[in-house]
């Protein structure tokens, strides 16, 4: 039998055409819960300072507190099967969502480790199968850059969106915590070839904008005061995929 347009069907219609050409939301795999770890105190070498079950992912030397030695940075990351899911629908399966801890050791004089952070929050858990891994192929992670802690993460979307970019992190020792110095994002549409970035020096309170294409050089720069005098630390940012560095 044909298809009959009614206006019935034509009201369904419009009003359900708008939704299909809605780009595919990033849906969370339902992931199992993860108890974590209490680092130890103090350590006499890296190793010390891995729980049982996970392993070090990265690991960084150098002077972090301006005392002339060379401090300990881990990326550690659990090694749970469970936390592999395996899933029907689109983007990455199995999809490992064993999460990461970032962990700063200050380096005592007589060889030994004494834990100054630990923080399971600001590199986010892979939970969104469409999205990649934030340190997917090296394309982030931790670094030591003239004494601060940086940590960048990697965005890709596989699918429902044509967005990629990183963010960056910049922490400096200050005030008996990891402040939050400078955050630096960067992004590209990949459909439209059109980039964004965003940088901030929470030290001279100053941000810059610039919009731009990969087919031109010159982009589009603003420079503005930062509009509030709000500051962050390493472990009040939360997850540093959802961060708003701006009220």
């Amino acid at each position: 039998m044909p298809l009959r347009f009614t206006d019935d069907l034509m009201r369904l219609l419009s009003a359900a055409l708008p939704l299909l050409c809605l780009p595919i939301p990033a849906l969370a795999l339902e992931v199992p819960p993860v108890a974590y770890p209490r680092l130890p105190a103090v350590a006499s070498n890296a190793e010390g300072f891995v729980p049982d079950g996970w392993r070090i992912e990265q690991r960084l030397d150098g002077d972090l507190n301006a005392d002339k030695r060379a401090d300990l940075v881990l990326v550690l990351r659990q090694q749970d099967r469970h936390n592999v899911v395996e899933h029907e629908g689109l983007g990455i399966s199995p999809l490992d969502s064993n999460p990461r801890l970032l962990a700063v050791a200050w380096s005592n004089p007589d060889g030994s480790y004494a834990l100054a952070a630990q923080n399971h929050t600001l590199i986010p858990r892979h939970e969104y199968p469409n999205m990649s891994d934030v340190f997917e192929d090296g394309s982030g992670g931790v670094s030591i850059v003239r004494g601060t802690l940086q940590v960048q993460l990697y965005f890709f979307s596989n699918a429902g969106s044509w967005s990629t970019g990183s963010t960056t992190f910049t922490f400096r020792w200050q005030d008996q915590a990891f402040a939050l110095i400078g955050y630096d994002s960067r992004s590209l549409m990949r459909n439209a070839g059109e980039t964004e970035a965003l940088s901030i020096n929470y030290s001279t309170g100053r941000l810059r904008r610039a919009h731009g294409s990969i087919e031109d050089d010159r982009d589009q720069v603003q420079w503005e005061a930062l509009p509030s005098t709000k500051r962050w630390t390493l472990n009040s940012i939360g997850d540093g995929g959802a961060f708003q560095p701006l009220p």
